[in-house]
């Protein structure tokens, strides 16, 4: 029972490291559309604001960039999300392997 579970955890963990090497580029932040005249939705531009290091930026993204920039926030947000759940099952692969250990001593 406790072999099997950790093979599967182990498999589980090995699909989602292969996952992680075909992200791509990626960027964290938010990517948002901004007026210079918010009433009449005029002298439109595009932002990412986002946080590195403990400081929190914001830099304007050309038109031509906005297309790259928002499938690079979205590849963000899926390494975040691969990367939490390889932490999440390495941590329950160490636990079964120690409980594994733990009854054949």
């Amino acid at each position: 029972m406790i072999k099997k579970r950790i093979a599967t955890i182990k498999t589980r963990i090995d699909k989602i490291k292969s996952e992680l090497v075909k992200v791509g580029d990626m960027r964290p932040g938010s990517l948002t559309k901004q007026y210079r005249d918010p009433e009449n939705k005029t002298g439109s531009y595009y932002q990412i604001s986002y946080t590195h290091e403990m400081k929190s930026r914001t830099e304007y993204v050309r038109s031509e960039s906005v297309k790259e920039v928002r499938q690079q926030v979205k590849n963000y947000k899926r390494y975040k999300k691969l990367n939490s759940e390889l932490i999440s099952q390495s941590i329950e692969h160490s636990k079964w392997v120690m409980k594994l250990r733990q009854e054949n001593s």
